[in-house]
């Protein structure tokens, strides 16, 4: 029981009826959460009143005092709360902090170009491809196109050729003069391939192994023919195509349990290459938690030319916010596309949940067991401790916890 609610039900009584956030305090002023609404005063004064599910309970035992901010609409609550939860991390705001920033490949608009992995889409002038996901994706394709074609390597021109000259994975601008027009060919070739234009590529490679073969130089051969297997595998995934050649994010979601499965389709020059699957407990309104995970996401990553969404989003605070085209798509191939996201959203849940339970076996019930042998409750923080010294002199000791 909160011992400090005639305080807060007195300040509670001179909330505005205004959109904002407000910052949940504990008994050493630290902000524990933090939330947005479009009116302040019902929002807020809802977290005393009536029964809530086990996480909001928890929190509310934990409020001592709260804070709030006055803003002008939702759109400008909703960008200061995604910032403040930046700012305070609070400890019952757990969902999408990890800021993270999925690789892409870089081809960079240099006198002599090269390939880069990076985090940020920051630099206009070059070329990106992505996102990709999963980082081993990235790397593999990075390294396959630092194979095929023949870029600079090097983070600045040496003065004398590198052994990628001499494996014909390099033009050698350290002792060439290089064309532009040169480089012009090789940079659209590329970024044709890495759109999945890869026929012309594998003729050219099949012939060379073919030729290698017939001239017993089966090394040479093996060598295509491996190049040819992992273009094969790297574009393995580009099996549902749209011919707009646009590029567009597929939002799906999935709820059971008090969690919420949030899936991120990625469709690249009409391509559907990648996605990310993000599983978080739900909170008190699901439909905020999609539409902040979507605006912290495109914090970090560059919009798309078009967003599909599900049809109980709010479609037009995102179209406010957002700077793409958001719809919310009621038939054809669209939205068999955000019936996908949804449906794998759903059994990448169902999968979480079933391995959660065979590891619990492994963790979370040996944890409990250990309480009762002890004749405690169930442990939640163990300490270890180590002490040495050398003939009983440099004393040094050394502490882990874990939690």
């Amino acid at each position: 029981m909160n011992k400090n609610l005639d305080y807060i039900k007195k300040k509670l009584s001179l909330l505005p009826m205004s959109p904002g956030c407000y910052l949940m305090k504990n008994t050493d002023g630290k902000v524990i959460y933090v939330g947005k609404a479009r009116k302040l005063k019902n929002r807020v004064s809802s977290y005393f009143t009536g029964a809530h599910n086990y996480k909001t309970t928890k929190l509310v035992d934990h409020i001592w005092d709260f804070d709030y901010i006055v803003t002008g609409s939702e759109k400008e609550a909703l960008l200061l709360e995604i910032n403040l939860i930046k700012d305070y991390t609070p400890q019952y705001n757990i969902m999408f902090m990890d800021n993270t920033y999925y690789p892409y490949i870089e081809l960079t608009d240099e006198t002599h170009p090269r390939l880069k992995i990076v985090r940020k889409t920051k630099n206009k002038k070059n070329k990106y491809f992505g996102p990709y996901p999963d980082a081993t994706a990235a790397r593999n394709t990075f390294k396959l196109l630092n194979k095929l074609y023949p870029l600079r390597k090097c983070n600045h021109v040496p003065d004398k050729p590198c052994l990628y000259y001499s494996l014909h994975q390099c033009l050698g601008p350290c002792i060439n003069e290089i064309d532009k027009s040169q480089y012009d060919e090789i940079r659209k070739e590329l970024i044709s391939f890495i759109h999945g234009n890869t026929k012309s590529k594998i003729d050219e490679l099949t012939e060379k192994m073919m030729t290698a073969s017939e001239n017993l130089q089966f090394e040479l051969a093996k060598e295509y023919r491996d190049l040819i297997r992992s273009i094969e595998y790297v574009t393995a995934k580009q099996n549902v195509q749209f011919g707009d050649y646009k590029d567009r994010d597929i939002l799906g979601y999935y709820i059971d349990k008090g969690y919420i499965s949030i899936q991120l389709f990625f469709m690249r020059e009409g391509k559907l290459l990648y996605h990310d699957f993000n599983l978080e407990p739900v909170g008190e309104d699901f439909e905020e938690d999609l539409i902040r995970f979507l605006v912290t996401y495109y914090q970090t990553h560059p919009e798309p030319y078009e967003l599909l969404i599900p049809q109980d989003v709010d479609l037009e605070l995102l179209s406010e916010i957002l700077s793409c085209h958001v719809l919310q798509p009621q038939r054809g191939d669209k939205k068999s596309l955000v019936e996908m996201a949804n449906k794998n959203a759903k059994e990448a849940l169902e999968k979480k949940f079933l391995l959660k339970e065979k590891t619990d076996e492994k963790t979370i019930l040996p944890i409990i067991e250990l309480g009762k042998k002890l004749g405690i409750d169930t442990p939640h923080t163990i300490e270890l401790y180590d002490n040495s010294n050398i003939q009983g002199a440099y004393a040094v000791a050394g502490m882990v916890v874990y939690k």
